[in-house]
């Protein structure tokens, strides 16, 4: 029997409806996690939200794999008529400080992740998991229709 895993409700959308997806943490959870948002946004037929909630669930599902040594990354939707949120947990507190910190130069490659979800998101920020699940924290976003 499999348990749901807690994860944060930041700036929770008022109803609308909860997803939760558990994932091992590899090369292909990116693409898995972006193609589980995309389809439940069009199903909840908020299209316009699709290509945005792809690329900001990307970032942090790709930080997740990149920069942290967790196992499991957990995806949590919550999609209202105006709103989604998206949250990306992880088994690595200390990872987020880091990136949040960085400050990518032109000539660098990569870095860019986290620059790219503040500025698509009308809000984003990360939430430490300690109370439920020690060790865990969670990068979140949401988007809102225009």
């Amino acid at each position: 029997m499999t348990t749901a895993t807690p994860i944060p409700a930041p700036p929770d959308p008022l109803g609308g409806e909860r997803y939760r997806l558990t994932l091992p943490n590899t090369a292909s959870t990116a693409r898995i996690a972006r193609d589980f948002v995309a389809l439940l946004l069009e199903r909840e037929q908020r299209g316009g939200l699709v290509d945005d909630a792809r690329l900001c669930v990307t970032e942090l599902v790709t930080n997740a794999y990149q920069h942290t040594s967790s196992s499991l990354v957990r995806v949590h939707v919550a999609v209202n008529r105006k709103r989604v949120t998206v949250s990306v947990a992880d088994h690595d507190p200390g990872a987020v400080q880091a990136l949040a910190a960085q400050r990518p130069g032109a000539e660098q490659r990569g870095g860019r992740g986290l620059l790219i979800v503040k500025n698509l998101a009308l809000a984003w920020g990360t939430t430490s998991l300690d109370s439920r699940l020690p060790g865990h924290k969670a990068v979140w976003f949401t988007l809102a229709r225009t």
